[in-house]
């Protein structure tokens, strides 16, 4: 019997086909490969296509370069790097990031020269790719990146300015700047009127409001603006320059480059890195709007009521491959060089079109590429009607835009402003090679700074000694931190705060000799900030008497969540002793106890809340000697359960949360969400959605429940809040949350007609709609995911749900924005027990939501 066994049965074969067998042992004969189009594709590469047309013309305006070099280059990046590339829906051409340097190199050598310079850039990137040094690209700072484009498009926009107002750029931002008042008055009207045109279209087109609107905004602003101001000015009969595409026979390509050495390798390095990093990033980018896609499909966001079953059926696009996008942009420079082309990089407006039109795959991209060659060569007359004015305003539209708000916010928030700053001047006034190395210089320096700059304080309150270190603690930094420890005389309480990230050895050593000093000599240590769980050598903890800090972990046993003074101190040894002996101990359910006077050896507690095990049925000790002074049942007082919880946050989480408090304070607040849940104590609306400060705009009422608008409920405070949040915070979203053994639902289950009206019963008469909703037969029934409601109450916790996004719906303020598209709304249960949260669909159903339905 032969070893080799088919994987599938011999079908039969004509006679007159002759039967291709392959020899054993031999790998079977490959399928044959079909071109399947699918039409997602084929309808995202015409989106992709209409925005790339003039786009392209307008860069190639922009760089002073042959306007088919713009069509050269968006073809080459669509069929080559779009071919080659690691980004499958990642669009490539000739991209705004590189119209400053092309056009500085076609005014120092000339056009033949630049594209020898991009196919050499095309090498330079292929020896980059065949390293494997992609990643290493991704280091660079972010405001570099942010502020490099910044300057370019600071750049674009000023030069293009000149050619809307009828006139030609000058070399030099600082020439254009000083040439704009006599351009401004030698005004020539038919070319501003074309540009504000085309401006006007690019700004107006998103905005079209309606169902109209909706079906409108599927062209692209850019083809609309291009094309309403080609009319206008053909129709017109307006004098004016436009686009010049000369016969393909006579179209310059590259030629051997001329001029020195050192500024031809410059130029090359140049290219090289700019198209590198923007391409690069421009994947990142992708890859993170295809994961957002994959987790709402058609646009919708995760718990809109879209069912998550129709991600199944979208073909899962792979995660891009950095080393071969760097290759695959280097083969299409090599291409577009040689061709005479513009240097082409990934364009992200053209990328995220592309996305968000619903491609599945590099098809989309190699489709767009045919497109633009069809165009070249088909419709030249056509391309030859648009005035140059009205693509020159759509490049200063893109420029402009380069400049972003959000990336100038975030800078500062990370502050890394100055970085930001001085790489955008610098590529303004010098060049984008002089501004990028500059931003570099700088960012290296800030961050130098940041390791060196330590502020190391020492007060003393109350007779504790606190040494505060904030910043890193390196070697730099140990002659000051001695200094300030010196100061904490023999014998006193110290505290140190660290509230850093980075500490070195040297900097350990000094802390700890000192530690062991100061404890010989009777004094204390504690340690914290924002390093709470440091250990410096075996720390000795200070607990002068009973109001002595907790020390509880953030995942401890919550109920009560109170520190109990214990001793493992001998019973003949004093107060005094027996607190410098003090140290830090657990009990079997994890809490931290300080150790302490009169309080046991050991605790046994059964879980969370339960009574404590720690005193002897007779109160006795191993000597059986009576304690008189233990009091079993005494818990601590309430207030100072108040005041450790507040210590403890002042201590330990605060130094962790300060900028970002600063920060809120400063900017004020803007949530994005309105979570409207019950008061329950189990509900912890951050830990369940995973928010901090200034995320939610939480209310919180018995029940979750929502009165409806104009009932005389005798409070109008959630309608106040729902109000408020819709008009002044401009949330996007409002989420009513119920959860599992809710109380509320409870007594509204189990009132009776003729109880009285208590403050309570008033309240929860706003939840008898929900009742009447799951008694009414006519309707079906609000479930769980996989499994029917265990109970009445969680039915009607379920239904109640559901009632008050209804409720929801009647308050004027939301109707408005819900009809405007500004809001959502969204139904959430959890269920307490199961630690397991779940959104409402379309269908009444309250889904799962898994770790795995969250994008990578």
């Amino acid at each position: 019997m032969s070893a080799c066994v088919p994987t599938r049965a011999t079908e039969p074969t004509d006679s007159a086909t002759p039967e291709r067998l392959h020899q054993p042992h031999s790998p079977p004969p490959a399928p044959r490969r079909r071109l399947h189009l699918a039409g997602a594709d084929v309808s995202a590469s015409i989106a992709v296509f209409l925005i790339a047309l003039p786009l392209s013309l307008g860069i190639a305006l922009a760089t002073g370069a042959p306007l088919q070099a713009g069509l050269v280059a968006a073809a080459v990046g669509g069929l080559v790097a779009g071919r080659l590339g690691g980004s499958a829906l990642q669009v490539s051409g000739p991209a705004a990031g590189l119209t400053v340097v092309t056009a500085d190199l076609i005014h120092r050598y000339g056009w033949r020269t630049t594209c020898a310079i991009t196919v050499l850039a095309g090498l330079a990137q292929l020896g980059l790719g065949c390293l494997r040094v992609a990643r290493t690209a991704l280091a660079v700072s972010p405001a570099i990146v942010h502020g490099m484009l910044a300057g370019i498009g600071v750049t674009i926009a000023v030069a293009q300015l000149h050619i809307v107002l009828g006139g030609t750029p000058q070399s030099s931002v600082l020439a254009n700047l000083l040439a704009l008042p006599a351009q401004v008055a030698a005004g020539r009207p038919a070319a501003l009127v074309v540009s504000a045109l085309t401006l006007t279209l690019l700004l107006l087109w998103p905005r079209l409001p309606g169902r109209a609107g909706r079906l409108l905004r599927k062209v692209p602003a850019a083809l609309v603006a291009v094309s309403g101001a080609t009319a206008v000015a053909s129709l017109s009969g307006l004098t004016l320059p436009r686009v010049e595409l000369p016969s393909w026979s006579s179209h310059a390509l590259a030629g051997l480059p001329e001029g020195p050495a050192l500024g031809l390798v410059a130029a090359v390095l140049t290219i090289t890195l700019v198209c590198s990093v923007q391409s690069l990033l421009g994947a990142v980018a992708v890859d993170k709007l295809v994961a957002a896609r994959a987790a709402s499909p058609d646009g919708a966001e995760p718990g809109d009521g879209t069912s998550r079953a129709t991600t199944h059926s979208t073909p899962r696009v792979a995660r891009s491959d950095l080393d071969r996008e760097l290759l695959g942009q280097g083969a299409a420079n090599i291409v577009s060089g040689a061709l005479g082309g513009l240097p082409i990089a990934g364009v992200a407006v053209r990328s995220s079109a592309n996305v968000r039109a619903g491609a599945v795959s590099r098809n989309s991209t190699m489709l767009h590429g045919v497109l633009v060659v069809v165009a070249a060569l088909l419709m030249v007359p056509i391309l030859e009607l648009i005035p140059l004015a009205s693509l020159a305003a759509l490049v200063m539209a893109v420029g402009i835009q380069m400049v972003s708000l959000h990336h100038i916010r975030t800078v500062t928030r990370h502050r890394e402003v100055l970085v930001y700053a001085v790489t955008t001047l610098g590529v303004v006034f010098l060049g984008v090679l002089q501004g990028v190395a500059l931003g570099i210089a700088v960012a290296v320096a800030t961050a130098l700074h940041r390791l060196a700059h330590t502020r190391i304080t020492h007060d003393e309150k109350e007779g504790v000694h606190h040494v505060r270190v904030r910043g890193q603690l390196t070697f730099v930094a140990v002659p000051r931190l001695s200094r300030a420890l010196h100061l904490v005389p023999h014998g006193a309480p110290a505290v140190v705060e660290l509230d850093g990230s980075f500490m070195d050895h040297a900097a350990y050593e000094t802390l700890q000799d000192w530690q062991k000093t100061h404890t010989a000599h009777g004094g204390t240590v504690e340690f914290g900030g924002r390093r709470p769980g440091l250990r410096i050598a075996e720390p000795v903890i200070p607990h002068a008497d009973e109001d002595a800090d907790c020390r509880c972990g953030p995942w401890t046993p919550w109920r009560n969540h109170q520190c109990e003074l214990t001793s493992l101190a001998p019973a003949n040894t004093g107060d005094a002793d027996r607190r410098r002996t003090g140290t830090l101990i657990a009990t079997a359910t994890g809490t931290h106890i300080p150790t302490g006077a009169g309080a046991a050896e050991s605790t046994t507690p059964e879980g969370p809340g339960a009574k404590s095990a720690d005193v002897a049925p007779d109160d006795t000790d191993e000597g059986g000697n009576r304690d008189t002074d233990r009091k079993e049942t005494d818990p601590p007082p309430t207030a100072h359960q108040l005041v450790r919880g507040i210590s403890a946050f002042q201590r330990n989480t605060a130094p962790l949360v300060r900028d970002e408090l600063e920060r809120l304070a400063r900017e004020g607040q803007r949530p994005s969400q309105l979570f409207l849940t019950c008061a329950d104590s189990r509900l912890v609306t951050s830990m369940i959605t995973s928010s901090g400060p200034g995320d939610l705009f939480v209310v919180r009422n018995v029940g979750n429940l929502v009165p409806l608008p104009g009932e005389d409920s005798g409070d109008d405070s959630v309608a106040a809040a729902i109000e408020y949040a819709v008009d002044v915070l401009e949330v996007r979203s409002i989420t009513v949350c119920g959860h599992s053994g809710c109380g509320a639902m409870q007594a509204l289950l189990n009132a009776e007609p003729g109880e009285a009206h208590s403050p309570l019963k008033r309240w929860l008469r706003h939840g008898l709609p929900s009742l009447e909703r799951m008694a009414d037969d006519g309707r079906p029934r609000v479930r769980l995911a996989g499994r029917t409601a265990a109970d009445a109450v969680e039915q009607l916790c379920l239904t109640n749900v559901v009632q008050q996004l209804d409720h929801l719906r009647a308050h004027a303020s939301v109707e408005r924005a819900l009809r405007a598209g500004a809001l959502e709304l969204h139904g959430m249960y959890f269920h307490v027990g199961e630690a397991q949260a779940y959104l409402l669909t379309e269908g009444k159903v309250f889904d799962h939501v898994r770790p795995v339905d969250v994008p990578a």
